[in-house]
């Protein structure tokens, strides 16, 4: 496939484009700084420009595309992660307007080009949990997709606009539109570095609900939701198999959600924030849990 996708740059992203192009896709990112990576096209543009979006989309990815000399080629798939990646970076209402108008600008430009395949970056900070004033407990667990979201913060609020914005487009044009709340993301060097520290001090990570998603997993991720047709809009939760801890699901529960219901069963060492969704509708496989890389101790 011929993949627009923004926010190649980042954390995320610059796992996700590698994963990408391993399949055989042809990807151009698109962002404000580029990804020196092989194979990557790049392109200088900024999400909460309209006509930036609108020009770029409907742009060669590179200059060997003119040898054709048939036109430029449409983009087969758009998937959108750029966004100001968390509170505290910059001003509450500018992070909200990056990335709500940002979100709304590129699936607008995909959806009036024509193009019917939409992925975009949703977050586990919808939740409400991660940047709460204080300590929050959800609702129920585990987390799954048809929770009532309930963030206060600009980040949070931010991903859940996208969602209804992604939702309303899906709507006008039928189109397929995948939200990725996507959780924790975890380098492949960050294992060694901060594992060994959550697991002597689990309370550091109630705030993400003891999720994380390998980055190269997220690849997986997204191009199964490249390949799979006909669902019009969907969110799903972007996270591993288990939790980023070594107590049993049950016992992290009862020390740092206590008395907060269950909807279900779950597995010993199964994922709060849940993944069923994607492995039930998707076939994710898990290829990087992180007993791979670290000694449970």
């Amino acid at each position: 496939m011929r993949i627009f996708f923004t926010g190649g740059s980042g954390k995320a992203g610059k796992h996700v484009i590698p994963y990408l192009l391993e399949q055989g896709h042809r990807v151009m990112n698109v962002d404000l700084t580029p990804l020196n990576h092989p194979g990557v096209d790049n392109l200088i543009a900024d999400i909460t420009d309209s006509g930036q979006m609108f020009n770029a989309m409907s742009s060669y990815a590179g200059l060997d595309e003119l040898e054709a000399c048939s036109g430029v080629p449409k983009f087969d798939a758009v998937v959108h992660f750029a966004a100001v990646p968390r509170i505290l970076i910059k001003p509450d209402n500018e992070t909200f307007r990056v990335n709500t108008i940002g979100t709304y600008n590129v699936i607008e430009a995909a959806v009036k080009l024509g193009i019917k395949k939409i992925i975009i970056a949703s977050s586990e900070t919808t939740y409400g949990i991660c940047f709460s004033d204080g300590e929050t407990n959800p609702q129920s667990l585990p987390l799954e997709e048809d929770y009532d979201v309930d963030p206060m913060d600009s980040y949070g609020l931010s991903k859940v606009v996208n969602e209804k914005t992604a939702r309303s487009f899906q709507r006008r044009s039928g189109f397929d539109i995948y939200a990725l709340r996507i959780g924790n993301v975890i380098e492949p060097h960050e294992y060694a570095i901060n594992f060994p520290h959550y697991f002597k001090s689990p309370e550091v990570r109630r705030r993400n609900a003891f999720c994380y998603i390998d980055a190269r997993d997220l690849g997986q991720i997204v191009d199964l939701c490249l390949q799979k047709d006909g669902l019009g809009y969907q969110v799903f939760n972007a996270g591993n198999d288990h939790n980023g801890a070594i107590l049993p699901t049950k016992d992290l529960a009862e020390k740092f959600f206590p008395g907060v219901p269950f909807t279900r069963e779950m597995g010993e060492h199964e994922a709060l924030f849940s993944n069923l969704k994607i492995r039930e509708m998707l076939g994710f496989k898990e290829q990087h849990n992180w007993r791979k890389y670290v000694k449970a101790e």
